[in-house]
């Protein structure tokens, strides 16, 4: 069926699913997330309050965790799958504990990610999951991976426990017909995840796009990866899955490459950064016989450049190949009005103890503080609404 005209302007079905108080927090939250000084002080002041033992878990829980989380564990983040699912909206959930570096809590998110396939296996409100590799694996381990360097006994003792965890889980997902995709990281380990990612999509995407790895189209090199990997999976005769993002690491990539001498693998313009993901959602679309993709995307021109490409190549809005992805809590002008016009949609949610997801709130706060406009244009549209509301008699005035 041709697509409906979308727009992204309608602030009734992007928050027709909050109330008045979570206006409020939202609100709140963001105009916190638009001043940078701000953003620094709290994250500063939440990690010394954890290292000395401050009960804090109570305020974080009830403003930014709630915004950015579905809860803390599967069973309690259920009740914003439903919701979402309610608005046809579908739920990445994703277990967003980091920094760990013991096996046991290596096994512990194996374990974890099975148990969302296992949930997501009989509930169609959860279409995809996702795996951030450094959850399963020491970075260390995956950095001298990334360099190609020779393993002791004991680091190839931990590469295949890690390869092992990485087959079961991938195996238990082509079992159940549920997707994972395969976060990317830093560069200098990014290599070691691409070869793991590429292995396992040969292994199991003999009929379908079961494992996806994620591009960040901040890096210049992508669109000439993204080709190469087309070009492999037509030769060995496998389909890919392909989730694109601008990226998450720009600052850290930037001064590391500064300090160890070396080309910094980030775009030397965003307009760059913008082209090369139109153009990879090009390429993708191109290909589509062998290429599942999921666009994660804020960005409102990239998001129609999709739609646009979409009907130029005659894709159902609903071909179950191509997916739109935005975090939870952000965007909800460009989720929901996707979903009513009849595209498959996704929200990325995180979950987890609210202490080990800390560190994840964090890197979402300060990442949302860098990205141009993006706070106002989250502001603009929540008063927009309040306004409307207030306008159409739906809240008492001055609230």
């Amino acid at each position: 069926m041709p697509a409906p005209e979308i727009s992204f302007e309608n602030t009734e079905k992007a928050f027709n699913a909050k109330g008045s108080s979570e206006l409020k927090r939202s609100l709140w939250l963001f105009k916190l997330m638009g001043n940078p000084g701000l953003v620094k002080v709290f994250s500063k002041l939440t990690l010394f309050a954890i290292k000395i033992g401050l009960p804090i878990k109570a305020p974080i829980k009830a403003t930014i965790f709630k915004q950015f989380c579905g809860g803390e564990s599967i069973e309690e983040s259920k009740e914003v799958v439903a919701k979402l699912g309610r608005s046809h909206i579908g739920s990445i959930l994703d277990y967003s504990v980091e920094g760990k570096e013991r096996e046991e809590d290596f096994y512990k998110t194996k374990d974890e990610v099975l148990k969302i396939i296992k949930t997501a296996k009989d509930n169609p409100a959860i279409p995809y999951t996702s795996l951030k590799l450094t959850g399963i694996s020491r970075f260390d381990l995956l950095e001298k991976m990334n360099l190609k360097q020779i393993l002791n006994a004991e680091e190839e003792k931990d590469y295949q426990n890690v390869r092992g965890r990485l087959v079961e889980i991938c195996y238990y997902a082509a079992q159940s017909n549920v997707p994972i995709y395969f976060d990317a990281e830093e560069s200098w380990i990014q290599e070691a995840i691409d070869t793991l990612s590429e292995e396992m999509m040969e292994l199991n995407n003999k009929k379908s796009a079961i494992v996806l790895t994620t591009l960040q189209m901040y890096r210049w090199d992508r669109i000439d990866y993204l080709k190469k990997l087309i070009q492999k999976a037509r030769d060995k005769k496998f389909f890919i899955g392909i989730k694109l993002v601008r990226g998450a690491y720009i600052e850290r990539e930037n001064i590391r490459a500064a300090e160890m001498g070396y080309k910094s693998p980030i775009q030397s313009t965003k307009e760059n950064t913008d082209r090369d993901f139109d153009k990879a959602v090009d390429i993708c679309l191109e290909n589509i016989d062998v290429v599942t993709l999921c666009a994660g995307t804020h960005n409102e021109a990239s998001t129609m450049h999709l739609i646009d490409k979409m009907k130029e190549l005659k894709i159902a809005n609903d071909d179950v190949r191509v997916y739109f992805s935005q975090l939870y809590g952000m965007s909800d002008h460009i989720t929901y009005n996707l979903a009513d016009a009849g595209y498959n949609v996704t929200k990325y949610l995180p979950y987890g103890p609210v202490n080990s997801v800390i560190p994840y709130l964090i890197r979402r706060a300060e990442e949302n503080t860098g990205i141009a406009g993006q706070m106002g244009r989250e502001l603009k549209l929540i008063i927009e609404e309040k306004n409307r509301r207030h306008n159409s008699k739906l809240l008492p005035a001055g609230k």
